[in-house]
């Protein structure tokens, strides 16, 4: 029984990474169009469609209300800025992952949220969704370990030092363009 859960969990892996396996029988997927859906990967073992499986984050424009100033962060010995950004648990609402990645990260509570746009990182099968995250001010300000550094920037200065051609870049600047 230990053995069978064991390939059982290779095969979810196999599935979620590839999506060529069926993740309930392990059966090769063919692909078979579905109507009103295109064509979709398919188990004819257990006769079900299979859709694409990934991850979903989310990633902050986080602005001071009182500076009128948005955060920026370095992480795990990167060189470079990016936002503030995490994973959605499993039964989370966006705008809850929102809130508590930016407490956990930075010990700010949110004030509001606002949805920007979303975009598929391919190189990590995830579907990041972006947001902009108000605070009024940083006086609970304190960073976890998650960050190696952080600086507060004007919009400019943001455009300026966010990691060139990054999806956090193009966040950011889409954002400010609007």
């Amino acid at each position: 029984m230990m053995l069978h859960n064991i390939i059982k969990n290779i095969i979810r892996k196999e599935y979620i990474m590839s999506e060529k396996y069926c993740y309930e029988c392990g059966s090769k997927l063919i692909k078979k169009e579905l109507e009103n859906e295109g064509i979709i990967s398919f188990c004819p073992k257990c006769n079900q469609y299979h859709f694409p499986m990934y991850n979903v984050a989310v990633s902050m424009i986080v602005i001071n209300k009182e500076t009128n100033k948005l955060l920026l962060i370095k992480q795990y010995g990167k060189p470079f800025y990016i936002l503030v950004a995490g994973y959605v648990n499993r039964t989370e609402q966006l705008e809850h992952a929102v809130a508590r990645e930016i407490k956990e990260e930075t010990g700010m509570n949110v004030s509001s949220i606002k949805f920007n746009r979303t975009s598929f990182y391919e190189p990590s099968n995830v579907l990041m969704c972006n947001f902009t995250a108000f605070v009024e001010n940083d006086k609970d300000f304190c960073v976890n370990e998650e960050i190696d550094d952080y600086s507060w920037f004007t919009y400019e200065e943001a455009k300026k030092y966010i990691r060139e051609n990054s999806l956090a870049a193009y966040f950011l600047n889409a954002y400010l363009d609007e």
